[in-house]
């Protein structure tokens, strides 16, 4: 007998044929067992990962997967959450494992070599506001709402060539003033773990996590020539850090402070000093003036040079915003093109929020659970961004996220229905004496009689069954 649905049921093969693609493409067994992913018994790591990972496009968190009557090959309850809570996976190692195997073989290949990639670094609110015993939870600012909440910062560094941005490192902030600080670390974590490690990064200053994601960056081969970061990051010293320790080029947004001082034909001004004194450029131009200043001087007593543009502020027609370059050659123009290249960490952040289920899939009271589901909503990312790259798709990710959430809802609606077709089947062979040409014209009767919307959404014809 021939199938009812044989469309909709290619497409769940081909949704899970995919993600079993990604999985074995990039090696995600050997990339945990080289992160020191382990069991000696029981569901492998490479299992939970996956059935972790494929929660967020079935449309269930893992309470109610959980709660659900148990399915043949399901792990159980206590076996997922030892595999979250453990302090000996090495989660970060696996991320820059994964993220730099695919920028070098898969997405550099693709782009010349002449073409500017670079590196994102950002921090966002990943909040916990209704939680109270959750470790290492901090009062955070939230600069959206202008309060201060609870959480943690997302401290998120990450690589694009504008057109595709992954995620490579990030750390959960809390607070290096212990006075903001709701919970602390758990003291029965061993200290030579990993997770400690992790925990004791995370009550550090954001400025200096961010000199170790860099370096972890490019200790695992993710090579680029330029930084960009917004103004919260934007202080000289940071600048000339990054420049001598990490030979990058910065590439950020000014905001005007009176204690940040540039030196600009021999004296030291103020951005808005700066700005003054500068001739502009008439009408209404985009760029409207740019200078080269001394930011500051290297360990060596060697000033490092940079260009500020100044731009017009297309919100706030009177008002300016400002960018700076430490590399000289580039022009006005290209610094503006590179910067722009930022906004796809701000993509990536309203993506793993609103559909990714980032801090919101379930609600893990350890520091080592967070982390562990953080990395897997990245993941995530990383599988969808690959499928709109070299598929050519021309949605974003938001909408390759909701067709595949439809497309396995679907098959649930139809695989019920081809179930009970099949009874019906069964029941009228048992208990009546038809033929198969007669038994076949009964079916296509009774789909005949089905309502429109119906046979829409199962594609159905009387000639199908």
């Amino acid at each position: 007998m021939n199938s009812i649905l044989p469309e909709q049921y290619q497409i769940e093969k081909q949704f899970y044929s995919r993600v079993d693609n990604f999985l074995s493409r990039h090696e995600i067994g050997k990339i945990l067992r080289r992160s020191n992913f382990q069991k000696e018994k029981g569901f492998s790591c490479l299992e939970l990962f996956k059935f972790i990972f494929l929660l967020v496009f079935k449309g269930k968190n893992l309470y109610r997967t959980l709660q659900s009557e148990a399915e043949p090959g399901r792990p159980e309850k206590d076996t997922i959450y030892r595999f979250l809570n453990s302090f000996r996976y090495n989660w970060r190692k696996f991320l820059l494992i994964l993220s730099s195997s695919v920028i070098n073989e898969t997405i550099e290949p693709l782009t010349s070599r002449n073409w500017k990639n670079v590196l994102v670094l950002d921090d966002s609110l990943y909040s916990r506001n209704r939680s109270k015993a959750v470790e290492l939870l901090a009062r955070v600012k939230d600069h959206v709402e202008n309060k201060y909440v609870r959480g943690f910062r997302m401290l998120t560094l990450g690589w694009s060539d504008g057109n595709t941005f992954l995620p490579v490192a990030f750390s959960l902030l809390s607070s290096e003033n212990e006075r903001n600080r709701l919970c602390g670390i758990d003291p029965r974590i061993d200290k030579r773990t990993t997770g400690y490690k992790r925990r004791v990064e995370s009550i550090k200053k954001s400025t200096e996590v961010m000199f170790d994601l860099l370096r972890q960056a490019r200790e695992y081969g993710v090579q680029t020539r330029y930084l960009l970061f917004d103004s919260w990051f934007a202080f000289p010293s940071i600048i000339c850090r990054v420049r001598e320790q990490h030979l990058l080029h910065v590439i950020c947004m000014l905001k005007s402070m009176k204690r940040v001082l540039y030196t600009y034909k021999g004296e030291k001004v103020t951005l808005d000093t700066l700005y003054k004194e500068l001739l502009k450029k008439p009408g209404k131009a985009k760029i409207l003036a740019s200078a080269l200043v001394q930011i500051g001087i290297d360990s060596e007593g060697n000033p490092v040079p940079a260009r500020i543009v100044f731009i017009r502020d297309r919100n706030r027609s009177k008002k300016w915003l400002a960018l700076l370059s430490t590399d000289l050659e580039l022009t006005d123009e290209e610094i503006i093109r590179i910067y722009g290249k930022r906004w796809s960490i701000e993509v990536f952040f309203k993506t793993t929020k609103s559909f990714l289920n980032l801090a919101r899939e379930f609600q893990g009271r350890t520091y080592d659970s967070m982390v562990a589901h953080t990395t897997i909503v990245f993941c995530r990312y990383i599988m969808l961004a690959l499928e709109n790259r070299e598929s050519k798709d021309p949605r974003t990710l938001g909408d390759l996220f909701y067709v595949c959430c439809d497309e396995l809802q679907d098959i649930s609606f139809a695989e019920a229905f081809q179930l009970l077709l099949a009874m019906l089947k069964n029941t009228l062979r048992k208990f009546l004496a038809i033929t198969d040409g007669a038994l076949q014209e009964l079916v296509n009767n009774f789909i005949s009689c089905l309502p429109s919307f119906l046979k829409g959404r199962l594609k159905l014809s009387p000639c199908e069954s």
